[in-house]
């Protein structure tokens, strides 16, 4: 399969996985994911669907954009998206990876961002219309920036 291929099929899997979360859940995950490609335009698009390599599910399914080189505790480097966007039970979480202070996100965006928990590298909550979208939008724009 060529990169070609690679990214139609990716494209169609997240478009799939948009398409079967139920209303509101949907549409505010179509406005998100939106949100994101203009913010960064020419990303690399990813999608995990939470199964391991035995076909489990260890975790939610995610939609990835953006890519950095990440180094582990075992000091191997892997290649990784920047931001990533899942539906989870009770809502949508947004995960903006490899900013190394954990405090940041909590700190820089908790008080304006809504009603959101705000964790290390994650910003959880339950429908579009109860956070500020324009915070959002500068959180995720910052974690690119720290993190390209």
């Amino acid at each position: 399969m060529d990169d070609q291929q690679q990214m139609m099929n990716v494209q169609d899997q997240i478009e799939r996985y948009i398409a079967d979360q139920p209303e509101p859940k949907r549409s505010d995950m179509q406005a998100l994911h939106r949100v994101i490609l203009e913010i960064m335009p020419a990303c690399k698009l990813w999608f995990l669907d939470g199964k391991d390599s035995e076909g489990r599910t260890v975790s939610n399914p995610n939609i990835g954009y953006g890519l950095q080189t990440m180094t582990y505790a075992d000091g191997k480097t892997r290649q990784f998206y920047q931001i990533g966007l899942s539906a989870n039970k009770t809502g949508i979480s947004v995960y903006i990876l490899g900013i190394e202070d954990k405090k940041y996100l909590a700190q820089t965006y908790g008080e304006t961002l809504g009603k959101a928990s705000v964790t290390g590298y994650c910003i959880k909550f339950k429908a579009l219309k109860n956070i500020n979208l324009d915070v959002l939008g500068a959180a995720i724009r910052d974690g690119v920036a720290l993190t390209t």
